[in-house]
């Protein structure tokens, strides 16, 4: 169920180029002072692994993954031993980004668009390191610009977007490039086929890697979560969810006038009528709990950035949190 955005009367903002130039801007200086040094091994990503190339046997310890048990060692030596593994020299990760015209919302600090970007830098900050490669796949709405007015039933673009491939490189300089990309890419009305984009990490086949999906998700879970089932079994699979709070609840502010991003419908909200706003927020948690769900299922991580806190100590929070529950029982 998708969101609607309000309408304000605010100043407008500056241009989707102009405005992308300010916001790398500060990303490069932000991202560089807090995350560096904090949080990256030599050749670790946002989800470290124990590798997939073989290491040398130790004995079995309470906790230890009994996947990786050594069984011919363990028949010779009459006691249990699990394979270490070492992580493989070069990583390579593909994001797969939504940019539909929900995310160019936000009644926070930030648009959702500028918190995907963000998240985008931060990943590519700690990825671009000891030859690792990093690629993408842009997602936007396809359709023209849908009539806007008080009008009801006005169908949604039709199609799965414009989808972009971003081919995948190594080096910061490159990095950047491909960040000034997505930053630059043009929000187009309409929603993409968010299962349409991250099928396309699936094709063709890659060595394994991280694959990171950014989005809003307000597409049907049925749309996306099977490809991103698929996705899962060949690589390490984070969820980024892009929030704003206004799409959790609504404030007590009288009659709201509300568009939809995507189609462009035109509605008018009494927000001063309790059981609506009640309503509203219990669909909104039933909601988050099905993408919760979904991505769960799939056997994603799931980070959830918010436009209205600061994405960058969620992200340390996380990344620190998995590596915790990676190590944990394992590494003596």
């Amino acid at each position: 169920m998708a969101r609607a955005a309000p309408v304000t009367s605010a100043t407008p903002r500056p241009a989707t180029g102009d405005r992308s130039e300010v916001v790398l801007s500060r990303l490069q200086l932000l991202v560089t002072r807090k995350l560096d040094g904090l949080l990256q091994g030599d050749y670790a990503g946002l989800l470290p692994g124990p590798g997939s190339e073989a290491g040398e046997s130790r004995e079995y310890r309470p906790g230890d993954d009994v996947r990786r048990m050594d069984w011919p060692v363990t028949a010779r030596t009459t006691m249990p031993h699990v394979r270490r593994t070492v992580a493989d020299r070069e990583l390579e990760t593909w994001l797969a980004v939504d940019l539909s015209a929900s995310l160019d919302f936000g009644t926070g600090q930030w648009l959702k668009r500028e918190v995907v970007v963000a998240a985008v830098a931060a990943i590519t900050h700690l990825t671009v390191r000891g030859g690792n490669r990093i690629g993408a796949v842009v997602g936007t709405g396809g359709g023209a610009a849908p009539p806007t007015g008080r009008r009801r039933g006005v169908p949604p673009a039709a199609g799965p977007g414009v989808l972009t491939r971003l081919a995948a490189r190594n080096g910061r300089k490159e990095a950047q490039g491909l960040l000034r990309a997505i930053a630059g890419t043009d929000v187009r009305p309409g929603r993409s086929d968010l299962g349409a984009l991250v099928d396309m990490l699936n094709r063709p086949p890659r060595r394994r890697g991280v694959a990171v999906v950014i989005s809003d998700f307000l597409a049907p879970p049925e749309q996306w979560a099977r490809p991103l089932r698929k996705l899962r079994v060949r690589h390490d699979v984070l969820a980024i969810e892009v929030v704003d709070p206004r799409e959790l609840e609504l404030p007590d502010v009288g009659v709201l006038p509300v568009v939809d991003p995507e189609t462009g419908e035109l509605h008018e909200v009494q927000t001063g009528d309790p059981a609506l706003r009640r309503r509203y927020a219990e669909a909104a948690t039933a909601q988050r709990a099905a993408i919760s769900a979904a991505l769960r299922a799939a056997g994603a991580a799931h980070l959830r950035l918010r436009t209205d806190r600061d994405w960058l100590l969620d992200m340390v929070r996380f990344v620190a949190a998995q590596r915790h529950a990676r190590t944990r029982g394992t590494t003596r």
